[in-house]
This record gives C-alpha cells, structure tokens and sequence, in this order.
C-alpha cells in the first residue's frame, strides 16, 4: 500500500513540475503573441510514413518560434498511442514551447481512452491544460496576459468536438452539446464582465468545423480564401455554438481540422471559420503538402494575421483579420490613372 501510494505521490509530483515551470501565456514587448496549429498527424509510432510529420512540425517550430502551439485533433493514428502521443508532444516540449491538445475523433480508437490520453498529455513538459478532475476531456479557456502582465489581454477556448453521433437515427459526426455552448458564454460573459463590459478578442481551436462551414462556403459573396477540395465534414445537428459566439462579441475566428483536403479561411457574419493545414504524412488521405497553420495576435486590437507554413518555409495565404475578408466599397476608391 506504501508502495502504490508512493507511486501516486511521485506522478502528482511529476504533473505539477511540468505545470509549475510554465510562465503565464502573455504578449511580447512587441504586443504580439504567435500560436502555430498542427492538426490531424495521424502518427503512428515505428510506420515511416509518419516519419515527415515530425520533421515539418519540428521544420515549422524552429522556424516560427511560436508562444503557443495547438494540437486540434487526430493526433496518433495507431497503438501505441501513449508513445506516440508523446513521440508527437516532444516536439513542443523539448523546446520549452507551452502547448495544448484538443482530440479528434480517432484519437481514442487506438487502445486508450481520452481521459487516459488526457492524463498523458499533462504529464508532458510544457503542456498547459488543467486538470481533468473528474471529467474525461474537460474544455478550458486560456487566458493571454497583457505585455505588462498585469491584466488578461485575449482569450483562447478550447474544446472537446467529440467523435461520431449517438444517436440511432442521426448519422456522421457528433456535435458541441448544449452544456458546452452554457459554458462557453458564461466563460465569456464573465471575462467580459471583468473587463469593464467589454469583449477581450479571442479565438477557438476544436477538430470538427461546425456547420456554418458549409454555409459559408457555399455563399458566393462569402470571401474564401485557401483550399477547398472537400466539403466540411460537420455534425449533422446544430446546437448553436456559433450563435453563441457572435451574440458574445469576442470570439474573430474558429480554427479546426478534421478535413484533410482543406486549408482555407472564410468570413461568416463577422467570425472567421478557418482551417489548419493537414500535418500529418501518408498514413491517411491527404492531397495537400504537409504543414501547419500560424496565427499572430496583436495586443489590444480585434486583429490577427494567419499563413500556411510549408515545406522549406514556404508561406502561402497570409491574410489579416478582418481586412482581407471584407469587400471595400468600390465607389470610394481613388481614382486610377494610366
């Protein structure tokens, strides 16, 4: 009984080391904060395929010098999955860089279930998640300091998509529930109440795209800008999670993945529904060129620009909220001479 409990002690011990030794996320003396996103590596630990995931996340790092990096899903793709979870995290964490995970919907299917991935994840180095308490992958809010440190400055949600449907007469992939649209807006009502009534800008990172994806997509006079070769794989029920997050006010831009053919950002109403780039290598279907998506904050502005790193720091797509995705007014433009 010594033994076990002694064991306990020392992995508790082991978690709050990798927690303690974490600085508080905030913006730079440059009021500037970078977050790199990798989604969908599909790693699977001993198969070479995956071989070329590793080297672009670690080309992308050592190139970006990122504050934050974020896994959004389909992080290991075969058993082992505790090792290859790790094998992918080290990445981040032997560069001291904070990170975070949101699981995708095969995650779980390699032997271990979330709330063991989970446990995992934060016994990593430099991983910045809560504790799960009693909970199998609880969703958070992380939030970024101001560059005096003195007050939080931006907002960064994250959440759990889930994986596939549970109910029998409703097919594909499962949705935000409502619990987790009621968290999500007392999370923002209560920073927005702290902040004098005002919305602090924020972003969110989830796997599976909600269903305005499709709707934006779909609309001509919505601006597109990036890939798209498939049509978003979203839940067939809608819960709201959108409505949500316009009808807060701070939430620019939703970042996921889960469509591998897709890497594109479009403009809904205001909110920016992005796309990471597939990261993975060819241990699942994929016709883009690996890579990873960057996404720079600036300090007390409703702004961020974004780009797809690739191969031989490669930069396509660099756009800024909101101005890329708005349409000037034509009639008010200087006139052109030849």
């Amino acid at each position: 009984m010594k033994k076990i409990s002694l064991t306990l002690c020392l992995v508790f011990l082991s978690v709050l080391f990798c927690q303690a030794q974490v600085a508080p996320l905030k913006f730079n003396k440059n009021g500037e904060f970078k977050i790199v996103q990798f989604t969908d590596v599909h790693f699977k630990y001993g198969n070479p395929a995956s071989d070329i995931a590793l080297k672009r996340i670690n080309e992308v790092l050592d190139a970006e010098r990122p504050d934050l990096v974020v896994f959004t899903g389909d992080i290991v793709y075969a058993a082992p999955a505790d090792t290859a979870m790790r094998a992918v995290l080290s990445c981040a964490s032997s560069r001291k860089i904070p990170f975070v995970v949101t699981f995708g919907n095969h995650d779980n299917e390699q032997g271990k279930t979330r709330a063991e991935l989970y446990d995992v994840i934060r016994s990593m180095p430099y991983n910045i998640q809560p504790d799960r308490g009693a909970v199998e992958s609880p969703d958070y809010v992380l939030a970024l300091k101001s560059s005096d440190g003195k007050k939080d400055a931006a907002l960064l949600y994250c959440l759990d998509s889930h994986s596939y449907s549970k109910l029998p007469d409703v097919k594909g992939y499962d949705w935000l529930t409502f619990d987790q649209v009621n968290w999500y807006r007392g999370q923002s009502a209560a920073y927005t109440a702290r902040n004098g009534g005002k919305p602090l800008p924020a972003l969110a990172f989830f796997h599976i795209p909600l269903p305005e994806y499709n709707e934006a997509a779909a609309d001509e006079n919505a601006i597109l800008i990036g890939t798209r070769m498939e049509k978003a794989c979203a839940a067939a029920v809608n819960t709201g999670m959108f409505a949500a997050m316009k009808e807060a006010g701070d939430v620019m831009g939703t970042f996921v993945g889960h469509d591998h053919d897709n890497d594109y950002a479009v403009m809904w109403k205001g909110l920016l529904l992005a796309y990471g780039r597939f990261t993975g290598g060819n241990t699942e279907y994929n016709h883009l060129s690996n890579g990873a998506r960057v996404i720079l904050m600036k300090e007390g502005a409703r702004t961020f620009t974004t780009w797809i790193h690739l191969k031989g720091g490669e930069i396509i797509d660099k756009t800024a909220y909101p101005d890329s995705y708005v349409k000037d007014d034509w009639r008010k433009r200087p006139l052109q001479v030849e």
